[in-house]
């Protein structure tokens, strides 16, 4: 089922790994590469496209596509990010995002930045996390267990903790956006396509209709009304709705089946009650803890760092909880 409704429209991409081009110097230093692919972590500078074979097509999406991509001469594997924005500009604030952020074991790295001179798009050489995407581990793996999902909430807050210490808002946290490794099981906030990093002067609004519906807050859809509300409460709204989704193995604001317009997800979204589980489904820490995420009034809603102390994440068995995320992504 398609849930995704995005503002921008942009074109098809259209982007040979095999071109060369200069490379972009960000005003932020690059982030060395990790321990694992430390041979082939070099300078910006020093990175072309054509230094890349490409391996696969990871996932595609309005802004561009995802590959897979190893690098020739190292054989290191990455992500490679190709944006089609038109002017470099529009590629520079989610770079400007994600570099504030990527120091954090639970933000994805980004190594390079690499742009096609000739037609505008930029490439981001980015860490590859090898588990996939949480939505990809649920649609083959079906509904998480409670303690598996205690760890994705845990790590996942550890990340937006990070990123909103550095005033940055990640805006489209969904499962599609939190990958997932395959051997440690760490999970990481990804594709900072519309976060916005927030001024020291505060008074941002972040509320405009860009992203993804079916996760967006309240107070999204309606931005007259909440124009200048705390941008930071809508990461925890969708972190709400993705917990939801991996309990339940689908969509949880919406019937099963149902189709995900505009309408129906605006209606469900503002005026809507939360699903009800069944007796059994879910411990009452879990239930009080997506309630907590879930508060239709963006000032009532919990925050990252009460999530944190919440005891369906800080009273959670560790090394269980690992245990078993560990489990169900080996088992994807």
């Amino acid at each position: 089922m398609a849930l995704t409704v995005r503002e921008r429209r942009l074109p098809q991409l259209h982007i040979s790994l095999d071109v060369p081009s200069c490379a972009f110097r960000h005003p932020n230093p690059p982030v060395a590469a990790p321990a694992s692919t430390s041979a082939s972590s070099r300078a910006d500078c020093e990175h072309r496209l054509s230094d890349f074979e490409k391996l696969a097509l990871l996932g595609r999406g309005n802004g561009g596509a995802v590959y897979k991509v190893a690098h020739r001469r190292t054989g290191a594997l990455y992500a490679l990010k190709v944006l089609h924005r038109g002017d470099p500009a529009g590629a520079a604030s989610e770079v400007d995002a994600l570099r504030r952020a990527d120091t954090s074991p639970h933000v994805v790295r980004c190594h390079s930045v690499l742009p096609a001179a000739a037609s505008g798009d930029v490439a981001l050489l980015l860490e590859l996390v090898d588990g996939g995407s949480l939505d990809a581990v649920v649609a083959r793996r079906g509904a998480f267990p409670e303690a598996a999902l205690a760890e994705v909430a845990a790590q996942a807050l550890a990340g937006l903790a990070h990123l909103h210490a550095r005033s940055v808002v990640h805006r489209d946290v969904k499962p599609g956006n939190l990958l997932v490794g395959a051997a440690r099981a760490e999970v990481k906030i990804a594709d900072f396509g519309i976060a916005k990093v927030l001024s020291r002067a505060g008074g941002d609004s972040c509320a405009a209709y860009e992203g993804t519906a079916a996760y967006m807050s309240p107070e999204r859809f309606d931005t007259e009304r909440h124009g200048h509300a705390d941008p930071r409460a809508a990461d925890v709204w969708g972190l709400g709705v993705t917990v939801l989704e991996l309990l339940m193995g689908r969509y949880p604001l919406l019937p099963a089946g149902q189709k995900p317009s505009w309408a129906a997800l605006m209606c469900a979204i503002c005026f809507g009650e939360l699903p009800s589980l069944p007796d059994g489904a879910a411990s009452p820490e879990l239930r009080a803890f997506v309630a907590a995420c879930l508060q239709k009034d963006y000032t009532k809603r919990a925050s990252v760092a009460q999530l944190l102390a919440h005891p369906f994440v800080a009273g959670r068995d560790a090394a269980a909880s690992k245990d078993a995320l560990q489990q169900m992504v080996a088992g994807a």
